[in-house]
């Protein structure tokens, strides 16, 4: 039996500690029920789920979620579009998001996926000093797909 200061009061019966809970005005929670004897401990039990509560919605609002951004290549890029993606990507990653990066091939650019794989390379080593490869490049149907992630500072 623990007290509600926290000092321990020794092994008692149930209906003792009931009766130490009620002339406290408090409730008494079993803590460690597997124990031999169980622990209980006198709380108020509304209080302490109302702050357990409070700190899992801090936790929540600290913690951030990963979102997934999606840029699509095309097989004959140009420079000036290519860097604006590549601009596109550098600000994704700096917001702490990673980036699917795909070229989509269409009619007979099916034929040659060694140009979209020399894209993807590129793409790749232009986002190199901010970004790391997570999944590389691959042929998955009629689409290229690659992962870009933040690259961890320590």
């Amino acid at each position: 039996m623990i007290d509600s200061d926290g000092g321990q009061l020794g092994i008692m019966s149930a209906a003792q500690a009931l009766d130490m809970a009620v002339a406290k005005n408090l409730d008494l929670v079993k803590i460690a029920p597997q124990a031999t004897p169980p622990v209980c401990k006198i709380m108020d039990y509304g209080k302490y789920r109302f702050e357990q509560a409070k700190r899992e919605k801090e936790a929540r609002k600290n913690q951030h979620i990963v979102d997934i951004k999606e840029i699509r290549l095309s097989l004959n890029i140009d420079t000036h579009d290519f860097n604006t993606k590549l601009n596109h990507t550098q600000k994704f990653i700096k917001s702490g998001d990673k980036v699917k990066v795909s070229i989509r091939f269409r009619g007979r650019e099916m034929g040659h996926p060694e140009l979209g794989t020399e894209i993807m390379k590129k793409f790749a080593e232009a986002c190199q000093e901010f970004a790391n490869v997570e999944k590389p490049a691959k042929l998955e149907g009629r689409s290229m797909i690659m992962f870009l992630a933040p690259k961890i500072n320590k």
